[in-house]
């Protein structure tokens, strides 16, 4: 059962934690390698629908217009194992912080590490330049030492320790998107799965979700909305508060979510091995290299925004020239979910 049972108190299951460049991907992918399914981050990320967006500015998170980059959070972990036939369990709400801790105290004595959805304002491991109150955190627990839970969080380096009182305190983190003791795992997997048809799946699910939505909000729509907002908020709100809203768009694109560059880079790679698992589908490694090519835009916006942020911009690099950036963004990024509609497996 993959257990080493020390004494009563303490299950530790031989679990392996690895770095991964978004947390629930990174811990969907180690959940799969967990059961035997040698799936990358990046086919995790875009058979699970990983990429998205959507701008809602007349929603304030933290003071700011709401900016997504990614699903909702289990999206990923969810869509990945449905479209691949696997056997798991998502449970969205617990409204007892007790029967979510015996819940997960069960599973690993039963073998099973758990994936949990967290606030990171106190996770007590993170550095304190990292902690704010941003809820759709994934991290996975895979064993107990007395009040002790070990934690296999993919930003992380190596595995970390929390405390019962810890772990139900980021559980049950209050605020936007709260996780409510939300926790997901896998029950059995088919070892003989066939990733094609998930991979066909994921990649309609997304390019639906970017360029498909009729509301003006998500998507290449959304981004294409937020760029003509950035061009007016030093005029409309000042250029303290623009400043203040533009750095929000740079933590959720490079801090928080691995949302600008990082997400396009993975599933630049997702498409790259697609491409490959598709006998080296021409018309997919195309669109993995247009998508590389727009993560290195995404780079160049956020590199223009920090400096602006920062007072350190030219005359050139102003709030228009941020705007332009993200629209020719948008346009590349529809290149691409064009790409994908039209391609025949």
């Amino acid at each position: 059962m993959n257990l080493n049972y020390m004494e009563t108190t303490k299950t530790i299951i031989n679990y392996t934690h690895r770095q991964a460049g978004h947390c629930e991907s990174g811990a969907t992918s180690n959940l799969f390698k967990f059961y035997g399914l040698d799936i990358s981050e990046p086919m995790a990320f875009g058979m699970g629908n990983g990429l998205y967006f959507s701008y809602i500015p007349f929603l304030k998170i933290q003071f700011a217009p709401m900016i997504s980059f990614r699903n909702l959070p289990n999206t990923v972990f969810k869509r990945s194992t449905k479209y691949m036939g696997i056997d798991s369990t998502v449970i969205k709400k617990i409204k007892d912080p007790k029967e979510a801790m015996d819940l997960l105290d069960r599973n690993l004595e039963k073998g099973i590490p758990t994936g949990m959805q967290v606030g990171v304002f106190q996770l007590t491991f993170f550095p304190p330049e990292y902690r704010m109150h941003y809820n759709m955190h994934n991290l996975v627990c895979f064993g107990k030492d007395g009040n002790l839970y070990h934690i296999s969080d993919t930003v992380m380096e190596h595995p970390q320790t929390l405390t019962y009182e810890d772990l139900v305190r980021v559980r049950y983190a209050k605020g936007a998107f709260a996780p409510q003791g939300k926790m997901y795992w896998i029950n059995k997997v088919d070892k003989t799965t066939d990733l094609k048809p998930a991979i066909q799946k994921g990649i309609k699910k997304t390019v639906n979700d970017m360029i498909e939505v009729p509301f003006p909000l998500i998507g290449v729509k959304g981004l294409r909305w937020m760029a003509r907002d950035i061009k007016k908020w030093p005029k409309k709100h000042g250029y303290d508060t623009a400043s203040f809203y533009l750095g929000q768009i740079l933590r959720m694109a490079e801090d928080f979510g691995t949302g600008g560059a990082g997400f396009r880079y993975i599933y630049g790679a997702f498409l790259k091995e697609a491409g490959e698992l598709f006998n080296n589908h021409e018309e997919l490694l195309e669109a993995s290299d247009m998508m590389g090519k727009t993560a290195n835009r995404w780079r160049e916006f956020t590199y223009i925004g920090a400096r602006n942020c920062k007072n350190r911009s030219k005359p050139e690099e102003d709030y228009g020239a941020l705007s332009e950036k993200l629209l020719e963004i948008a346009d590349s990024e529809e290149k691409v979910y064009r790409k994908l509609k039209k391609i025949k497996f």
